[in-house]
């Protein structure tokens, strides 16, 4: 016994190093992933989407509160990546990882639930996860950049603004995807499959020509997110529109189709208005849609348990508690005393 227990001492601070080590890398990963594509804004670099948010409050709703180390070694590593190390290292490193902490704090508190089943679910993850609760991490960091001089504080509410919506992105758009991926226990039914790859292949010709075409078509995407809600709920909507969020960022980052000759932030507003729209619709709708069919199925279990329950209350039904007919009617012959 003393052995066994001593095994599982040594082995949780090695499960811990390791899970720390796994958020680290994941972040550093989607953060690199997500300079891929910059904008400019008040001589201001951003991204529109910034997925190590997302990432980490992912990690943060499905390992627990106790992996925020690994987002501050992730945002560690990003840092020191892009450029060498200064005094702002600190305040960027505490942004980076209050933001999606108090996030995780405040869906925690509502009772959130990473299935996102609920209609509440979805609009926690938007008001709070999102727009609420990045507000600490731009602010911490934008504050920071300015202060060491490396940001004009004349241009702190476009800059700020810019940077708010830009982690608030991430969390709209990357976080659901994660969670959606962890929920999934099992493929979809093989009956299931052609359909699929029927939308797959309609959203990679669609959305291309929405977001690169000059007619500005950017509102036909939304039947595409409609019909992936309607038919394949979370995983569906919520990959149709990081798909087509990833696809408009980088249309935007170069200027083209949609995106053309537009200044910087009116390519920055209308980029993030079309991703918050899409976004808000992906989660909300999809939450409606399992909401009713989680409904729809709970009616439909307790119909059944009903019928069963009438059926084995009628199944032993019996007159063995009642007098038989001959013995309760009353004799007409003779007394036989």
């Amino acid at each position: 016994m003393a052995g066994v227990v001593g095994n599982q001492e040594l082995r949780r601070p090695a499960v811990v190093a390791l899970r720390t080590l796994a958020v680290a890398t994941c972040y550093f990963a989607a953060g690199r992933l997500g300079l891929l594509c910059r904008l400019t804004v008040e001589g201001a670099v951003f991204t529109p989407i910034y997925p190590p948010t997302g990432v980490a409050l992912a990690c943060l709703l499905v390992f627990g509160l106790g992996c925020w180390p690994g987002v501050s070694l992730g945002a560690l590593f990003l840092v020191l990546s892009i450029g060498s190390p200064g005094p702002d290292l600190v305040g960027i490193l505490v942004g980076n990882t209050a933001g999606p902490v108090c996030a995780f704090l405040l869906l925690r508190r509502v009772g959130f639930r990473t299935d996102l089943g609920r209609l509440r679910d979805g609009l926690a993850l938007v008001f709070l996860g999102a727009l609420a609760a990045m507000l600490v991490s731009s602010t911490v960091d934008v504050i920071t950049l300015i202060l060491v001089g490396k940001l004009d504080a004349n241009h702190f509410w476009p800059i700020w603004l810019a940077w708010w919506v830009g982690d608030a992105m991430g969390v709209l758009i990357v976080t659901p995807v994660l969670l959606a991926l962890f929920q999934a226990r099992r493929p979809p039914s093989p009956a299931r499959w052609p359909e699929g790859l029927a939308l797959t292949v309609v959203a990679a010709v669609v959305i291309p020509l929405t977001t690169l075409s000059s007619l500005s078509a950017l509102f036909l995407a939304y039947p595409l997110l409609i019909w992936s809600a309607l038919r394949f709920r979370l995983v569906g909507s919520v990959l149709c529109a990081l798909f087509t969020s990833v696809v408009a960022a980088v249309a935007a980052t170069h200027g083209v189709g949609a995106f053309a000759r537009l200044s910087h932030v009116e390519v920055m507003l209308k980029l993030q208005m079309f991703n918050g729209s899409l976004a808000l619709t992906a989660l909300l709708l999809s939450a409606v849609i399992t909401e009713q069919h989680n409904t729809r199925r709970s009616v439909a279990e307790a119909c059944t348990e009903l019928a069963e329950a009438l059926e084995h209350l009628t199944a032993h039904d019996s007159p063995a508690g009642r007098a038989p007919p001959e013995a309760a009617e009353p004799r007409s012959g003779r007394d036989t005393r």
